[in-house]
């Protein structure tokens, strides 16, 4: 490819709005280019990205044995209806009408259509396990689009889904596909983990999200120095807590006088206790489909609550800090709740490492009063839930310790169950001849944004450092001086040699000044460049390694076989 042919409109000015590397190099060297807020045109150099992404992507789910499909981006809306998302998924959900007013949405994930495709087709276990995949375009209203290809409204993703007999086939399915998923991200040379993480609007029973780790990542997640134990922090599990300080003694269960005493930091202070010996409250209200109420999560004095956590332990759609009123009409004192003696009706919940606690000081329901020596004992099992937010520091559940690090997420894994099939009776004849739901498994990862986060994750101040997998081209030609015949000759049969050898090559063969063309081989990032100029004279070219920008003196004799070598 001759670089005055390739519209690469490359620029010295970044956009305003772009913070990371990956947006402003995109844009800046004529990857991407911005139409409306969240949305990109992708230019030459992106597509050619972009192909090789999706490549990499089908010949590993192709390998893995899923078939290829391509459902329609315009989806009607009567699907969603009745898998009941249609009401659950919020602002982010774009619902259009057609001209005779018939309901459709952009959509964002396509379990609803899938499960249609299947739905009085595949009939018997007989036809099961089968696992249908595609790589097409997504829409999310985002709120607040940003980062470039990171956050945007409308992206491209590879979503697959998976039907099985039975439960134990599903999680086959799964591993099957954390192994691909690894070799996809193994093959685009990411520093990656897979990582514990909550399934969120899509649901099902197990999720595992794929990380990229990288200081920009919006993620953050725990990784143990023990194992490769890593979790997402909405997911994270640890072991249990200990405390060195001396436990609070009482003569059973007592009510204190405990004036202006609101907060954990004083009724600590006011025992001369530890807080983890205390027990906090944190009450919210909880907003479902067509109802709320107050819910309160108890958790140790010294922990925070996750809030991820909490909202799927009451099922609701999204928690809210619960106002004055609020409280009040729940027959709650703010600053005095506890787990004993709540008002009737009130739905609480709390944290597993509490169960069976003793001697734990907590408020007694009264203005101006605490329990002390109380005991978590007899309570209803359904009423523990994992709650807390676990932190760097904290054990892990294999010995280690856990750390905190940043992560881009860039696929997901869900062990679906039978939520989709259920809700929209789709179901197959088992061996007794029983009519049961599928089960099923969901797979995403997100094409349009791993261009972005294999910027993030190699790139320096001058642009972009694609790896061989990837790269829209691989030997990257300068001529120095185009109107040098021999520079131009010679330029143009290495590239003619090299094409014939199935090489990728952008030859830059425009009349423009030697800076400005080096600058442009740096920003566009392709891994091998080949400086040709004054030195051929002498015999000499100059290979140039993108990655460090590591030059070196070659002869012009031995320059095809130094990158046959490279290649």
């Amino acid at each position: 490819m001759k670089f005055s042919k390739l519209y690469a409109p490359t620029t010295k000015e970044a956009p305003k709005d772009a913070t990371l590397p990956s947006h402003q190099f995109l844009v800046r060297a004529g990857f991407v280019a911005q139409i409306g807020s969240g949305l990109y045109n992708f230019l030459p150099l992106g597509k050619r990205v972009l192909r090789k992404v999706e490549q990499v992507v089908r010949e590993e789910m192709d390998k893995s044995g899923a078939n290829e499909v391509g459902l329609s981006f315009v989806t009607p809306s009567d699907l969603w209806k009745q898998s009941r998302r249609y009401y659950k998924f919020g602002k982010e959900l774009l619902r259009i009408k057609d001209r005779k007013d018939n309901e459709f949405l952009l959509a964002p994930t396509h379990e609803e259509s899938i499960v249609d495709v299947v739905r009085d087709k595949v009939t018997s276990y007989k036809q099961l396990p089968l696992h249908l995949y595609q790589i097409g375009l997504k829409f999310r209203d985002e709120a607040r689009p940003r980062f470039g290809l990171l956050r945007c409204r409308e992206f491209i993703m590879k979503d697959g889904y998976s039907f099985h007999a039975n439960p134990e086939d599903m999680k086959r399915e799964f591993g099957v596909m954390e192994e691909t998923y690894s070799r996809i991200f193994s093959r685009l040379g990411l520093n990656f983990r897979a990582v514990e993480a909550d399934s969120g609007a899509i649901g099902g029973s197990g999720s595992k999200e794929f990380m990229v780790l990288a200081s920009n990542g919006e993620d953050d997640i725990l990784i143990s120095d023990a194992s490769n134990y890593a979790a997402n922090v909405e997911a994270a599990k640890r072991a249990k807590r200990t405390c060195q300080s001396e436990r609070p003694e009482a003569n059973g269960m007592q009510k204190f006088y405990t004036p202006e005493c609101s907060t954990i930091a004083k009724v600590a202070e006011f025992f001369k206790v530890d807080p983890f010996y205390t027990i906090k409250a944190v009450i919210k209200k909880a907003i479902y489909e067509d109802s709320s109420k107050v819910v309160v999560f108890f958790v140790r004095g010294d922990d925070e609550l996750q809030e991820t956590k909490a909202c799927n332990a009451c099922a609701a759609l999204e928690l809210e800090d619960a106002n004055e009123n609020d409280i009040k009409e729940a027959g709650l004192v703010a600053g005095f709740c506890g787990p004993v003696s709540l008002p009737e009706g009130v739905e609480f919940y709390i944290d597993l490492e509490l169960e069976d606690e003793k001697e734990m000081i907590c408020g007694a329901n009264e203005k101006d009063y605490h329990a002390i020596g109380v005991n978590i004992i007899n309570f209803n099992k359904d009423r523990f839930k994992d709650l807390v937010t676990v932190k760097a520091g904290d054990k892990a559940l294999d010995g280690g310790t856990l750390s905190l690090t940043k992560g881009i997420e860039v696929g997901h894994i869900f062990q679906l169950g039978q939520r989709y099939s259920e809700a929209m009776n789709a179901t197959f004849l088992d061996e007794n001849g029983k009519a049961k739901p599928f089960y099923m498994g969901c797979y995403g990862i997100g094409v349009s944004r791993l261009v972005a986060v294999m910027i993030e994750a190699s790139h320096d101040e001058k642009g972009c450092i694609w790896k061989k997998e990837c790269a829209p081209f691989m030997v990257h030609i300068i001529i120095s001086n185009i109107k040098d015949e021999e520079q131009m000759n010679f330029a143009l049969n290495l590239e003619k040699e090299l094409e014939s050898l199935g090489v990728e090559v952008l030859c830059d063969d425009r009349n423009e000044r030697f800076g400005v063309k080096m600058a442009d081989f740096e920003l566009i990032g392709v891994p091998f460049g080949v400086v040709v100029g004054k030195g051929l004279a002498e015999g000499e070219v100059e290979l140039v390694k993108r990655a460090g920008l590591e030059k070196t003196k070659v002869s012009k004799n031995e320059i095809m076989s130094r990158l046959k070598e490279l290649l």
